[in-house]
């Protein structure tokens, strides 16, 4: 069986998990108090920030799924997004409405490859 890796474990969740080539985490934005535009970019900073501390990149993404507070908001995260994937590599994406905490506009679980197991440091 292969080696689960943990990252920024507590007792609650970890920050990332990765097992057989394959790293699992949440992003929602640091600073909860922009618009959605502004929260989006955030997150997918964060997520640039995780693939490179894992040894990843953008187009090692498998899946990401979007989770709006309001699904108002699509036209903005859709801008940002065609922005930030690399043409011709972009993962399974799904996206949908629901309850987030307060402030929060925009949360995405994400999965991709990654090339060798990475210890946590």
């Amino acid at each position: 069986m292969s080696e689960i890796v943990r990252i920024g474990s507590s007792a609650r969740w970890s920050d990332v998990v990765i097992h057989a080539g394959t790293a699992r985490w949440v992003e929602v934005a640091a600073d909860q108090t922009p618009d959605a535009r502004y929260q989006v970019a955030q997150v997918l900073s964060q997520i640039d920030a995780t693939l490179e501390q894992i040894g990843s990149s953008r187009t090692q993404l498998l899946q990401v799924l979007i989770y709006l507070s309001d699904l108002h908001h699509i036209t903005q995260l859709n801008e940002v997004w065609d922005e930030w994937i690399p043409q011709g590599d972009a993962p399974v994406r799904a996206c949908v409405e629901a309850g987030l905490g307060k402030g929060c506009l925009v949360e995405m679980v994400v999965t991709a490859a990654v090339e060798t197991m990475h210890r946590a440091s």
